[in-house]
């Protein structure tokens, strides 16, 4: 795959640079969507429109749905109006409202305008929704059912309606006040007797509420292995559709935002090489502040402990240990405890279920290292420092574990993400807490 895509771009770099648009089109048929998505997310944005313009319509709009949000955005900054609206007008009506969220309230509130009747009709409930909710990401294109259609009437309802629905495979079950009562497969529909009624094989839905969490909703859809479930509002009427496809993007995009946070940044939202290097220092600058900043409370504690240091300078070489150990307990535990939650194993009702495992995890953890760190500092610098390194290990692990593990689950407590509160934030709490920790047991052991 990746010999077909340097192929690609060593074709296609010498007609693009000459403006020959002839063989760029004749290099560009060649290939399939995913691999010219992919060249268009590398191009600057110039580029990438003279590219994109040259795509056949149906090909354009099967690229414009693979690239990232933020390409998306950008590539309709470069194109032609009407190359905007018919792209606009050809999405789905989920994409399109999640694009609109990415553009300028001018340019949104314009497409908007321009789209026809129906498509406008589709979309502009789905924008009703809070960002984040399900909501926004459902289908409204859909094919319903009625209870007491037979299997061949449903059938021909199917293959007239389906045309445009977002997927045939799960047909949700309502009556006529649209409250959904059950779910029909399709293969059900197909394989049973012609003369069969609905309500004889509809199965009961897992639904999901508009307003609920997209992200848990998405969840929920994957865990269970469904194709799609119905969507609904408040009185348990049909919405829209949720389909795997879309739950699949938006834990892939959770993903990456979580993995982003954990390790101090904000997610780019577009491929790394196209991401303008401003674009890239706004996405860390903010956490290194705040980290810098909070990283002033370990060095509050080094002044406070500072004459303790003079009488035995030994200590300070044991520092990094201690710290690192601390930070990447916390860091363990906060990272099997955010998963566990965004899996859906950990609630928030089990924050001393958790709490207790993590005792006595990093009261093990601790034991382990601190018998080792006693051995080998007890062997160069005397049983006493010894006995320090290893009593402060043995508490610095144990305290770094329990608050690793709950720090994620009072995060969901707080509505904040529970990513935030892992890795950056609970390593300068253990650097901080595990020199408290280190120099209390020096004390008391070594009687400073």
């Amino acid at each position: 795959m990746d010999d077909e895509f340097d192929a690609l771009l060593e074709s296609i770099t010498e007609p693009l640079r000459a403006r020959d648009l002839p063989a760029l089109g004749a290099v560009l048929s060649r290939h399939e969507s995913p691999e010219i998505a992919r060249l268009l997310e590398r191009e600057d944005a110039a580029d990438r429109a003279v590219l994109y313009r040259l795509l056949p319509r149906d090909t354009a709009l099967e690229v414009f749905e693979l690239l990232d949000s933020g390409i998306r955005a950008e590539l309709f900054a470069g194109l032609r109006d009407e190359d905007v609206a018919r792209v606009f007008e050809a999405l789905d009506p989920d994409d399109r409202a999640q694009l609109v969220d990415e553009l300028p309230a001018g340019v949104a509130q314009k497409l908007m305008r321009g789209l026809s009747a129906r498509e406008r009709e589709l979309t502009a409930p789905m924008l009703g929704y809070p960002r984040g909710s399900i909501g926004r990401f459902m289908s409204p294109e859909y094919v319903r059912l009625e209870p007491q259609l037979t299997l061949g009437d449903a059938l021909s309802h199917v293959r007239h309606r389906g045309v445009e629905a977002e997927t045939i495979y799960t047909l949700p079950v309502t009556d006529p006040q649209r409250r959904v009562l059950g779910i029909v497969g399709l293969r059900e529909l197909v394989m049973g007797a012609s003369d069969t009624l609905i309500s004889d094989i509809m199965t009961d839905a897992r639904h999901v509420r508009a307003t609920d969490d997209a992200e848990s909703s998405a969840r929920s859809l994957v865990d269970a292995q469904l194709l799609a479930a119905p969507v609904v509002d408040g009185e348990d009427r049909l919405l829209g559709i949720l389909t795997i496809d879309d739950a699949s993007r938006i834990l892939e995009d959770a993903e990456d935002e979580d993995a982003a946070r954990q390790g101090a940044s904000e997610p780019l939202r577009r491929p790394y090489l196209t991401t303008p290097v401003l674009g890239i220092v706004r996405s860390r600058v903010v956490w290194l502040l705040v980290l810098a900043v909070s990283a002033l409370l370990t060095v509050g504690v080094l002044d406070i402990f500072e004459a303790t240091l003079e009488q035995v300078v030994t200590l300070a070489l044991f520092i990094p240990l201690l710290t690192g150990t601390a930070g990447n307990t916390g860091a363990q535990a906060a990272t099997t405890v955010t998963r566990a939650l965004a899996m859906g194993e950990v609630t928030r009702r089990d924050v001393l279920a958790v709490a207790w495992r993590e005792v006595r995890v990093g009261a093990l953890l601790g034991g382990l290292l601190g018998v080792l760190g006693f051995g080998i500092a007890g062997v160069v610098f005397g049983p006493p420092l010894g006995l320090v390194i290893g009593l402060t290990l043995f508490g610095v692990c144990t305290l770094a574990a329990t608050v690793g593990g709950v720090m994620p689950i009072l995060a969901r407590v707080l509505h904040a993400d529970p990513a935030v509160f892992s890795t950056p934030f609970i390593s300068t709490f253990c650097d901080a807490t595990s020199l408290i920790i280190y120099f209390a047991v020096a004390s008391w052991v070594l009687q400073l």
